[in-house]
């Protein structure tokens, strides 16, 4: 037998509490630039103590910008895409070193 609750989070991915849609002033990406740097994340336990964990990118990861994204969706197919560039850019290359 299902609840009435469950039923609704099925039916959208987002609880109502957390509906931001009404609210103004909010801007999209305003921290992706920074985030990409790395961030701080700071836990404040209640006897005082506070741990600090810091995030960065993983040697050889890559963000790719939701514009590119909506063409490669995977790993797989952004690394098929720039191993066809490797050729064109190594021809490019050796044509520069004889100039």
């Amino acid at each position: 037998m299902k609840n009435k609750v469950s039923e609704k989070q099925n039916d959208n991915d987002m609880l109502p509490e957390y509906d931001f849609s009404s609210m103004t002033g909010g801007e999209r990406g305003k921290y992706y630039k920074a985030y990409r740097k790395g961030h701080t994340v700071k836990i404040h336990h209640k006897d005082g103590e506070i741990i600090t964990h810091y995030f960065t990118l993983e040697d050889g990861a890559v963000m790719i910008d939701s514009d590119i994204r909506k063409y490669f969706q995977d790993s797989e197919s952004v690394n098929k895409a720039l191993r066809c560039l490797i050729p064109i850019i190594a021809n490019q290359e050796r044509h520069a070193g004889k100039s």
